[in-house]
């Protein structure tokens, strides 16, 4: 559901595993200027909560950097086989482009406000909830989470930065080869967050709590039953009153069903084997219930311009959010192999439910056939969101990432967006 820093592109089931891992990606994704005159200008409100505007294309006819962008997207679309993209570039809050390519399924055209599965995303948005509750002095990021969920081993020693930071130690229920193989024979299975806490815990921690660095899902489920606690109230609404409503990201929501509100952008994959629907394959297994979103291409380049830029943070918040100690960390060790203990550097690390990678704030949700990507670069004030679904011929990976990485290149080509 994620992509971790490092990529490291499982392949047997290695294929059969790969869009199935949702972001498992993520512990595999960090390896190692100005816009042309803006065709409108962006904001919460309105229909869609997009200045008054809905989610379409870009009017008018294209030239400057909105025609490099399309012609850019058209290229890798083709050059990848891809069977859509769609995507939405901003410079400080102003539209750059906003387009969608291709077909959602065979004769029906993608559109720009077609709603996909965005996995990870929730993850910088619950650990922008999570500062914010500590700038309100509700908790502290080390306090340690025996009162919120006295049932995780080692309760007294982990703490709600450790979760945040996937520094517990805890195996990623997404790698475990018994979890991928009922995931794979069952793909519309539900799953129960005791379903999935049974693979983690069935397993010693690589580590003592807080001493290394590696990713497991199991961290942002159980920091999600945390907050809930804490608040009282249900991690859906809390990310509904605390991020996508200030935002006005009127078409981000949960599902508890594996519906995705219409229009849906449809998705398929060769996980299995076969190139098959994966639309409505259960999206249960990725993260907490109340946590597992949809989204469309404008709501997702709102999500990477304010996450970010730290617009619903104060500066030290989001100081912590962009590193909250993970530098440094990820060692080898007798214990925890290479693979799964990845080093975290100041160009490529993991920060607070977010990936930071030569200085771009990014999150890259993968699985079940939907790939996407947000990705902000402060100093240039230039976020790019892309989606992106596939033909059978595809590569396999996120081809968002791709998408992205080429739109960035020519855009900020002095800091490329480097996630392969």
């Amino acid at each position: 559901m994620t992509a971790t820093p490092f990529r490291t592109r499982p392949r047997a089931r290695a294929r059969a595993r790969t869009a199935l891992l949702c972001a498992a990606l993520l512990a595999a994704t960090i390896q190692t200027a100005s816009a042309a005159a803006p065709a409108s200008v962006e904001g919460p409100g309105g229909p869609g909560g997009h200045g008054g505007r809905a989610c379409e294309r870009t009017r008018g006819p294209l030239d400057g950097e909105a025609r490099q962008v399309r012609d850019i997207t058209q290229r890798a679309k083709d050059e990848l086989k891809l069977n859509s993209v769609e995507v939405k570039v901003t410079v400080d809050g102003r539209e750059v482009l906003t387009d969608a390519l291709g077909e959602s399924m065979t004769g029906v055209p993608a559109e720009p406000d077609m709603h996909f599965r965005a996995g990870s995303v929730a993850f910088a948005h619950i650990g922008t909830v999570l500062l914010q509750l500590v700038e309100e002095r509700k908790v502290r990021l080390d306090d340690t989470v025996e009162r919120w969920l006295p049932h995780v081993p080692d309760a007294e020693n982990i703490t709600l930065r450790m979760l945040a930071t996937n520094t517990t130690g805890l195996h990623d229920y997404v790698t475990d080869p018994a979890f991928l193989t009922e995931l794979t024979a069952h793909p519309f299975r539900h799953w129960t967050p005791q379903d999935l806490l049974a693979y983690p815990y069935s397993h010693p921690f690589w580590y003592a709590p807080g001493t290394n660095w590696s990713y497991s899902h199991a961290n942002y489920l159980l920091l999600s039953e945390a907050l809930e606690k804490i608040t009282g109230t249900r991690i859906d609404e809390l990310m509904k009153q605390r991020v996508t409503g200030p935002l006005g990201m009127r078409n981000t929501q949960n599902n508890f069903t594996p519906d995705i509100p219409a229009p849906a952008l449809h998705a398929f994959t060769s996980d299995r084997g076969i190139y098959e629907e994966s639309t409505f394959w259960n999206p249960s297994w990725t993260t907490a219930p109340g946590a597992v979103i949809t989204t469309h291409i404008c709501d997702l380049a709102r999500s990477a311009q304010a996450i970010g830029s730290g617009e619903l943070l104060s500066p030290r918040s989001y100081r912590t959010l962009l590193n909250p100690g993970t530098v440094g960390l990820g060692t080898p060790t007798a214990t925890c192999p290479a693979s799964i203990c990845l080093k975290q550097t100041e160009q490529a690390h993991f920060g607070l439910g977010v990936i930071v990678v030569n200085g771009w704030v990014v999150q890259n949700p993968s699985f079940s056939g939907y790939g996407a990507i947000q990705a902000y670069l402060p100093s240039d004030r230039l976020a790019i969101a892309v989606s992106a679904t596939k033909t059978a011929d595809a590569p396999e990976g996120n081809m968002a990432e791709e998408v992205a990485e080429r739109i960035a290149a020519a855009l900020a080509p002095d800091t490329p967006l480097a996630i392969t």
